[in-house]
């Protein structure tokens, strides 16, 4: 066995070796560029330790100033308070006792304010006017055009009005009717009733208005045999007296009372099936149901 001081042949080799290889790389400038890309290395990352994580500037404490105001609204609120006032409520026209007046239809003889919403108004007071009383304006020629327009659709209307309207409890469209001898329609009185929506004998109450098109297709009955026959009852006032079993109301609102699911557009299937209606359809269905 050889002595631990003596190095074995194996290390003379490796030391050989690594000094050739060293010379080796000295004579290409491989050492020379390795020291140069760790010099490099080791300030970029220097720099990064140095900046870390950004500190965010702190803000200005706040300081209570008063609001800003533009001058038109300064000017406006000058204006609507007087100057004695030790109060600033704002009060409104009416009770301050300055309401204007406002015509809210027009005469008879066009339509309302809403329907006619295309025209142009005039919003310049003349100086012959009693002082506070606004005055609107209507094209007789763009009436005319809504009157057109009114009798374009017979069955439900064409012309949406809020005022003149009246729903239908079915559609719930608050449209005028196209009925052409209709005076609260066509002429704007509302003191007549509308002949294009039906009206119940026994209630009297918004569950028997329907629209001509909606009586048609909702229960298989005719605007003019209703309108001619004066102790017509809707399908509520049917079922209450129990003039018609399973004659019920298939609007949305009343089905869903009942915890039925509303039939939605269901004409096309029950006149494939043979029904005149989708009343007929229903109360088929609750009858067998029923048995």
């Amino acid at each position: 066995m050889g002595s631990l001081g003596g190095k074995s042949d194996y290390e003379s080799v490796r030391e050989a070796r690594i000094s050739e290889n060293m010379a080796r790389m000295e004579m290409l400038g491989l050492r020379r560029c390795a020291s140069e890309l760790s010099a490099i290395a080791s300030a970029s990352a220097a720099s990064r330790r140095g900046a870390g994580t950004p500190r965010k500037t702190p803000r200005p404490p706040r300081v209570l100033t008063p609001l800003r105001r533009s001058g038109r609204l300064l000017a406006v609120a000058a204006a609507a308070s007087p100057a004695g006032s030790a109060s600033g409520r704002r009060r409104s026209a009416r009770l301050s006792g300055q309401a204007t007046e406002h015509k809210a239809l027009p005469l008879r003889g066009s339509l309302s304010k809403f329907a006619a919403e295309e025209t142009e108004e005039d919003e310049e007071e003349e100086e012959e006017e009693e002082e506070g009383k606004a005055v609107m304006v209507i094209d007789k020629e763009r009436v005319q055009i809504l009157q057109e327009r009114r009798c374009d659709s017979k069955g439900r209307g064409a012309v949406y009005d809020p005022v003149l309207g009246i729903c239908c409890h079915f559609c719930r469209q608050k449209k005028l009717c196209g009925e052409e001898g209709c005076k609260r329609c066509g002429e704007g009185n509302l003191n007549k009733p509308c002949i294009g929506k039906t009206e119940c004998s026994s209630c009297h109450s918004s569950y028997g208005i329907l629209c001509r098109a909606c009586l048609k297709v909702r229960y298989g009955e005719d605007m003019d045999e209703v309108r001619k026959n004066k102790n017509w009852m809707c399908p509520h006032c049917i079922e209450e007296k129990g003039v018609k079993k399973f004659w019920i109301c298939n609007s949305s609102i009343c089905l869903k009372k009942r915890k039925l699911s509303p039939t939605g557009i269901a004409i096309y299937d029950a006149r494939e099936q043979g029904y005149e209606s989708v009343a007929h359809l229903l109360m088929d269905k609750l009858k067998c149901r029923a048995f």
